[in-house]
């Protein structure tokens, strides 16, 4: 056993669990920030409310193209590779990233693809018939949050809620 100095406190078994309680809690707080939470949001105007699974599934995969009233949709999506659609691609779209990226080529037309969740916000807000996803807590006043399956982002068992590894 190595000697311990005059003046350093001794370590004992106490110390030692709450190091190691400390460094568990720093470690699952760490995989708390990776969870998640999107919202899919439409221009206040819009008369939806709320969508299913795979009503929104058809909209991002570009099968369904008018709302309900009749205006065209304009879908709106961050760059396949960004970190929120890898959750959007294998939970909504079951797509690899390389699959999204010819999707996206294929359909060059049909979307927008916007650079941050400030433009999506922006672009929604501005064009009628618009629909995107951004980070719940990127959301503002100028765009309204389209239930899922009755739910909101914040409730359990919300479609775009998790993990985005």
């Amino acid at each position: 056993m190595p000697r311990q100095k005059p003046n350093q406190p001794k370590i004992t078994h106490v110390t030692r669990c709450r190091r190691l309680l400390i460094v568990m809690w720093l470690v699952g707080a760490c995989c708390l920030v990776q969870a998640k939470q999107l919202a899919v949001v439409a221009d206040v105007a819009n008369s939806a409310t709320n969508l299913t699974t795979a009503e929104l599934v058809n909209i991002f995969k570009v099968r369904t193209q008018s709302w309900p009233d009749g205006r065209p949709i304009k879908l709106v999506l961050r760059d396949p590779s960004c970190t929120d659609m890898q959750l959007v691609l294998r939970k909504l779209l079951a797509m690899t990233p390389e699959q999204a990226q010819a999707f996206v080529r294929a359909h060059r037309s049909s979307l927008v693809i916007a650079a941050s969740d400030d433009a999506v916000l922006k672009f929604v807000a501005t064009n009628p018939g618009s629909v995107g996803i951004v980070d719940l807590f990127s959301l503002t006043k100028d765009v309204k949050v389209l239930k899922i399956e009755g739910k909101l982002p914040v409730e359990q068992g919300y479609v775009l809620r998790g993990n985005t590894q």
